[in-house]
């Protein structure tokens, strides 16, 4: 018998040498980059958070960011500006706008605007408060306002994305996924970060879910969209006819599949998988109590003005609470119509008669409870309004990102402060000048992390929320 394995017969042919180790050499590769991914972005993070973090004692414990989308004016709200009054209707000086990004009004004949309504000074601290804001004059001896704030993002979308992620550069990681990577959550029972939406005001810019997105850190540190009505979560309840005993059963057997997996390639969104299955397992009691504000008292219902199940803003500043108080690490508000072109006056008093009281609600509840002192709240849009006239039914303003006007409160900031100024006529942050970034150290610094330490290794670089351009915490803000 003729012996076939010839050692022409045992050779490995070229062409199948170079497919078998394609494979072989690409899936080492891969694992090696899973392996990678693993430590720099999840072997390091759980639900507790880094194990490096927090890097000094925090001020704050957890952040309410109250986002006005579309751009609250500054100079209808905390920044009074008398010689813009004075040239109400007059040609703006070419020397404040020359040279400057400017959105819709770009190439047309540019007119000061003067304040629409009047300013006046409340409190002890003596802050400069409008009208259209009679609740928040109530607090102003409790807020920091900056009226310093710069950003890069002249638009809407990229605007919220620079102010979320700190650069324009889609799929980077929010800010609220940054802290929660950092800091874990207080919860085993809830996401750490948790995000909704209202809507009220002249055209309401759509806010894209990745305005909220984990980035390149593991997916389970993405936030969460809470519905104002009906299921607060979309899919967390069990299909009709299925018992918990019958899920339970269908996750366990899931789970013992991903931990497989997981203990074969060490893919961290393997290990997000396993975590999501039990989160929601767990949200399906704990998100219908958290949703239900039956066991409110009626005098706070009042107090924000909040109607179970409306979707408004005040019943999300109430339930903002409610998540505070159960542990959420980044609870992110948006209220979507501050885009006021025009008919200035009437959709100022549409916002904030919607969410004027309802904030001040927010922050008095939280201090009634003991809880602001550890309790981070930042209110403000994505940039402010142009000094000039844009008339698209009625007075307004056109959007710009040279000066305009946020405030802080509560963990670690200094109440009834005011901090940093723009020229006389609102267009130039000049005095103590605040860059977004700056804004994200602060914060950072306040939760306990050092901007500057906080980094993650991404595609060859150490990435951070506040990048490698030159950032600061604002210390004096702080107490």
């Amino acid at each position: 018998m003729n012996n076939p394995f010839t050692p022409e017969s045992s050779m490995v042919q070229r062409r199948t040498f170079l497919k078998g180790s394609g494979i072989g050499l690409g899936h080492l590769a891969l694992t090696k980059m899973l392996a990678n991914d693993a430590a720099a972005a999840g072997a390091d993070a759980n639900a507790s958070g880094r194990s490096d973090t927090p890097h000094h004692l925090p001020k704050a414990k957890r952040v309410i960011f109250l986002c006005m989308a579309g751009g609250p004016s500054h100079l209808e709200t905390f920044d009074y500006k008398p010689k813009l009054a004075e040239l109400d209707g007059q040609p703006m000086p070419d020397s404040f706008t020359q040279g400057q990004p400017i959105a819709q009004l770009q190439g047309k004949q540019l007119k000061c605007q003067g304040p629409l309504t009047k300013f006046a000074k409340y409190g002890n601290s003596g802050q400069l408060i409008s009208d259209f804001l009679p609740f928040h004059q109530k607090m102003a001896d409790q807020i920091c306002v900056v009226r310093s704030l710069v950003t890069e993002q002249i638009n809407h979308d990229p605007a919220h994305t620079f102010m979320n992620t700190g650069t324009a550069i889609s799929g980077r990681p929010s800010m609220g996924s940054w802290v929660t990577y950092g800091l874990g959550s207080e919860t085993e029972n809830l996401p750490g970060f948790v995000v909704l939406t209202s809507v009220g005001g002249r055209n309401p810019q759509p806010i894209a879910s990745r305005q909220w997105s984990a980035g390149f850190l593991p997916s389970r540190f993405q936030g969460v969209e809470f519905n104002g009505s009906g299921q607060p979560v979309n899919y967390v309840q069990p299909p009709p006819g299925i018992t918990r005993k019958q899920q339970r059963r269908l996750i366990d057997a899931v789970s013992a599949l991903n931990q497989h997996q997981l203990d074969k390639t060490g893919d961290p969104e393997i290990e997000t998988r396993l975590s999501t299955y039990e989160l929601a397992y767990r949200m399906q009691t704990s998100v219908p109590e958290l949703a239900d504000l039956a066991d409110e008292p009626q005098h706070i219902l009042d107090m924000y003005g909040a109607k179970p199940g409306d979707g408004t803003y005040a019943s999300n500043c109430l339930l903002a609470r409610r998540l505070a108080e159960r542990g959420v690490r980044f609870i992110q508000l948006y209220h979507r119509g501050w885009d006021h072109h025009g008919g200035l006056v009437q959709y100022m008093n549409t916002c904030c008669g919607l969410t004027d009281r309802p904030t001040w609600a927010l922050l008095t509840d939280l201090q009634q409870r003991g809880m602001l002192e550890d309790t981070l709240i930042i209110w403000g849009g994505e940039f402010g309004r142009t000094p000039m006239f844009q008339g698209k039914g009625g007075a307004g303003r056109d959007h710009h990102i040279k000066g305009f006007s946020m405030w802080l409160a509560g963990g670690g900031i200094k109440p009834g402060y005011s901090h940093g100024g723009t020229d006389e006529l609102g267009y130039h942050a000049v005095d103590d000048v605040v860059h977004v970034r700056d804004l994200h150290a602060t914060m950072l610094h306040l939760l306990g992390i050092d901007h500057r330490r906080f980094t993650v290794r991404h595609q060859g670089l150490d990435m951070r929320l506040t990048g490698v351009e030159p950032s600061q915490v604002v210390h004096d803000i702080l107490v």
